[in-house]
């Protein structure tokens, strides 16, 4: 099981002068795993369905949504939920007032869905949003009997507030389509956390290739910088109408292309479970990047 671990008398990470995790809001002993990638490439989507796939393993998990649009457990619950950031400003941020089921929702399959909000535009940083959850967690004894957390990241990290769920993972995973624009987020992605992992227990677990019918692109990065893709999703017309109707992909009909899918699905929570490499990356130069998907 992965324990994280705050590494003393360091700074956290190389440039970062932002959130820092306060010792007591470490997440313990359940495996961690926080997922990145470009804006609108279907991370939350991913994330959903590897929570029920861990779910169908016999796994407890909470799937924590890290976005201001509080939609990542929508096709596990159904609804848009109230944010934490809401809950804890209804009652003045007086957490002991609190219930779980406040603030926790069951979704398919038994899954635990929070959706920790944002701060409104321009006013304050998602590190805090996010520490705030973990502190919340803790304090409800939540995380005790709990196997698997996924945090569900929005878009490219852009500061040391989109990156503080590193702080928590054991592994991190990069959602990206074959193209330019999702490989180039995920270079800065994959220097986030090289930075964060000078500090912390989080490497990066690996590239889940999403939305593409073809890898090539992505295996050209991964030779490059030394990482490795860990599960291929194409682009199927039934994975965007699942989320139109509100369901993972565990709950529409059967035919062979879903059935490829959930398969691919568990095998990925296992390979997971069982635990992956913590992979040895080097980041690209922009300019490199360009030169080597072939742009003038």
């Amino acid at each position: 099981m992965t324990v994280i671990r705050r590494i003393p008398g360091r700074g956290d990470g190389e440039g970062s002068v932002q959130v820092q995790m306060a010792p007591d809001i470490q997440i313990g002993n359940a495996q961690v795993f926080a997922v990145y990638g470009k804006g609108g490439i279907g991370k939350s989507t991913t994330s959903s369905n590897l929570s029920v796939a861990f779910s169908k393993l016999g796994k407890r998990v909470l799937q924590i949504g890290c976005d201001p649009k509080h939609d990542s457990t929508f096709t596990l619950t159904k609804r848009l939920v109230p944010t934490v950031i809401d809950i804890l400003e209804s009652v003045n941020f007086h957490s002991e007032e609190l219930r779980i089921e406040d603030f926790v929702y069951e979704g398919y399959n038994g899954v635990m869905c929070i959706e920790a909000g944002g701060p409104p535009a321009g006013t304050g940083c998602g590190g805090y949003v996010v520490g705030q959850t973990v502190k919340l967690l803790k304090e409800h004894h939540l995380l005790e009997d709990t196997d698997v957390v996924i945090f569900d990241v929005l878009g490219d990290v852009v500061c040391g507030g989109f990156a503080s769920p590193l702080q928590h993972a054991g592994r991190a995973l990069i959602v990206a389509a074959n193209d330019f624009d999702s490989i180039f987020a995920m270079n800065r992605i994959v220097a986030a956390i090289q930075a964060k992992a000078r500090n912390y227990d989080v490497r990066l677990g690996g590239v889940i290739a999403n939305r593409s019918a073809a890898t090539d692109q992505i295996d050209k990065f991964n030779d490059r910088t030394g990482l490795k893709t860990l599960a291929h999703f194409p682009d199927l017309d039934v994975i965007r109408r699942s989320r139109l109707k509100k369901s993972t992909l565990f709950e529409m009909d059967a035919t062979p292309e879903i059935t490829a899918v959930q398969n691919e699905y568990l095998r990925l929570a296992a390979t997971l479970l069982a635990g992956t490499e913590a992979l040895e990356t080097r980041p690209l130069k922009d300019r490199d990047i360009f030169d080597l998907l072939g742009f003038d």
